[in-house]
């Protein structure tokens, strides 16, 4: 063999080791989670925003039966977990809590809204139908976004935390 060719493949193998060695440490220090917002029925993924533990989203909609604003707040906790932890809303209507359960507190606005603080309920299986009369709002790290312009009317969108390569997300 000669000399040219040892030292390109003295070259190639460096250069191979050298790289395994950058994606191992790219894959053990630069992971995150990721909130992932996906169709429930087909699986397409419309949309993932970087979080963290103890970063908190809210969805924001106008109740289809009694017509007024309702919000609830969720927080990111043990990595992949969705805990929802308060709701605001101004009127009852049906799936709208009307009472308080153990640890859980109310608050009334100025505006006539009423806040339930404290519920602190796992939610494994995070799914809303976005509407088709009003709009479901996302609001996740300052930005608001329209689940109705980024998912489709009545789409039924599933939220879920997951692990995300920090360069690739």
């Amino acid at each position: 063999m000669s000399r040219y060719k040892l030292k390109a493949k003295t070259i190639t193998a460096a250069a191979l080791i050298v790289a395994a060695a950058v994606l191992i440490i790219i894959c053990t220090f630069c992971t995150g989670h990721s909130l992932v917002l996906e169709n429930t029925e087909t699986g397409e993924r419309y949309a993932a925003f970087p979080v963290e533990n103890g970063d908190r989203f809210s969805v924001e909609f106008i109740h289809s039966v009694n017509q007024s604003p309702v919000k609830d707040i969720y927080e990111i906790r043990n990595n992949n977990e969705i805990y929802v932890v308060e709701t605001d809303y101004f009127g009852f209507g049906a799936g709208v809590q009307t009472e308080l359960n153990p640890g859980e507190t109310l608050e009334y606005g100025e505006d006539g809204s009423m806040r339930i603080k404290n519920i602190d309920t796992l939610l494994p299986n995070l799914i809303y139908v976005v509407g088709t009369v009003s709009d479901h709002v996302l609001c996740i790290d300052g930005q608001e976004l329209s689940l109705r312009e980024l998912c489709g009317k009545n789409s039924s969108v599933s939220f879920r935390v997951c692990k995300r390569l920090l360069l690739l997300c």
